[in-house]
């Protein structure tokens, strides 16, 4: 078929694909838009956006019953149906995404439903259609559940986030297997509205990627709400008999209503035709450089961008708006230069994810950037670490808050590589240490400033101070 001639085609209209499609939309060009499911990702439909809405209202069951400890008494019915109406009403639209649509196509784009597969060097397939794109392919198709080998459980009806986001009535019982920040937000939500939670998790704590004081704080939260947690058990097999879940592991079974697999998620690079410009489909994710160009060991695949999820870059929404930002100011210059390479003297800016922030929106949130202490040592950092319990500070004596700053430097350059603040408004205090990180603003400097008093985020300088 003779291929239809545009500026560019992104395949994948979920948060960062969106992103970049709108932008270069209003900027003049004639992009092409594909997406098979909804536009707008994960995100708005089953991820951020939902499920905050889901701790926000788990939220206020809890607070109401902090209402005896600090000003009386007061009862507290829980209810799903308000939850469940307005993720529906206000979030998704039902899980319709014609509001998005209607605005990508009102800046300019062509939108098509479908899958979109390479074809070659700038071509792109999608159902009968095909693309040649003169200035650039941006692959956005982000990753799906992936669920473990575990014998018997892809023959059962387990839940993923998706499920477990569109549920309408709650179950009496939830096994959830998996203890990442995923797993665990979903488990502080149905646990606080009367749901029997277990989880299991097969490394020896919960969170395992961040800080294992931070780990230890949101574990006891957890089951002070209910939660039966079980760590470093290795599920050997699922059934399920129409009724309940019955996981095994070893000679210990565990059993629920339902059950929630949040393991991982994984890129599903062989259905993009990888293999027709020179690209390994048997990778984990698209590996790309600093400017997002897809880039197969030394070689970069020319005239092709990836943003989102499916660069293996951290899966979250605001890494894909970022990286969205250097692929359009990337794909813009080069449109500028009629074709020629972006300026190598630094007109378009580069991805760095040093500072990457990070927040578990469990309940104390878990905020963190840059370096665990654990990483840091891996890497051969002079380590120096400072660490408070954020109950110690006025304002989380006040609040009797469960929650700590700690502290990652480098004693040879005298600067910040990491931080975690976990507590009422863990992912809030993050802004500060996100800053200091990024900026490697010198260790001298953020003990000399004026902390305001009393606030969660003075127990950074109680962390400094503690620094040896």
């Amino acid at each position: 078929m003779e291929p239809e001639n545009v500026d560019v085609v992104v395949v994948g209209l979920g948060v960062g694909g969106e992103e970049v499609a709108g932008r270069l939309a209003e900027a003049g060009l004639s992009v092409v838009g594909i997406e098979r499911d909804l536009v707008g990702g994960e995100c708005p439909y089953w991820g951020c956006v939902p499920s905050k809405m889901m701790i926000r209202a788990a939220n206020t069951l809890a607070e109401a019953r902090r209402v005896d400890e600090f000003a009386g008494s007061a009862q507290v019915q829980p209810d799903w149906a308000p939850v469940a109406k307005r993720i529906r009403a206000e979030a998704t639209d039902t899980w319709d995404d014609r509001v998005a649509v209607e605005r990508f196509v009102n800046q300019g784009g062509r939108f098509i439903r479908g899958s979109g597969r390479l074809g070659g060097p700038g071509r792109v397939r999608v159902g009968d259609q095909v693309f040649q794109a003169r200035h650039g392919i941006v692959l956005s198709t982000g990753t799906r559940p992936s669920a473990p080998p575990i014998d018997g459980l892809a023959d059962t009806p387990y839940w993923t986030n998706h499920q477990a986001i569109e549920v309408d009535k709650l179950p009496g019982s939830l096994l959830v297997l998996g203890g990442g920040a995923i797993g665990l937000e979903l488990t502080q939500v149905f646990a606080r509205f009367g749901v029997r939670v277990t989880v299991v998790e097969a490394l020896d704590r919960v969170l395992a990627m961040e800080e294992p004081e931070a780990s230890e704080v949101v574990a006891s939260a957890l089951r002070a709400d209910g939660v039966d947690i079980h760590t470093g058990v290795m599920a050997d097999r699922v059934d399920h008999d129409g009724r309940e879940f019955t996981l095994h592991a070893d000679d210990v079974r565990y059993t629920a209503e339902r059950l929630l697999v949040v393991t991982g998620r994984r890129a599903y690079l062989d259905e993009l035709g990888l293999d027709t410009v020179g690209i390994r489909a048997d990778q984990r994710f698209l590996p790309v450089d600093d400017r997002l160009r897809v880039a197969d060991r030394l070689r970069v695949a020319e005239g092709i961008w990836a943003v989102g999820d499916v660069t293996g870059q951290g899966a979250f929404t605001h890494v894909a708006t970022y990286q969205a930002g250097i692929v359009v100011a990337d794909i813009l210059d080069r449109v500028r230069r009629s074709g020629a390479a972006a300026d190598p003297g630094g007109t378009v800016p580069r991805a760095d994810y040093q500072a990457l922030p990070r927040v578990t929106f469990t309940d104390p949130e878990v905020g963190a950037v840059g370096l665990t202490e654990s990483q840091a040592r891996q890497r051969g950092i002079n380590v120096q670490v400072g660490h408070v319990p954020l109950g110690s500070s006025a304002r989380g004596w006040i609040h009797r808050a469960d929650g700590l700053i700690k502290l990652v430097a480098d004693a040879d350059r005298g600067v910040l590589v990491g931080g975690t603040s976990v507590g009422p408004a863990g992912g809030e205090v993050l802004s500060g240490l996100a800053v200091a990180v990024h900026a490697a603003v010198p260790l001298t400097q953020l003990r000399d400033m004026i902390y305001a008093y009393p606030t969660f985020y003075r127990a950074i300088s109680d962390a400094l101070r503690n620094m040896g």
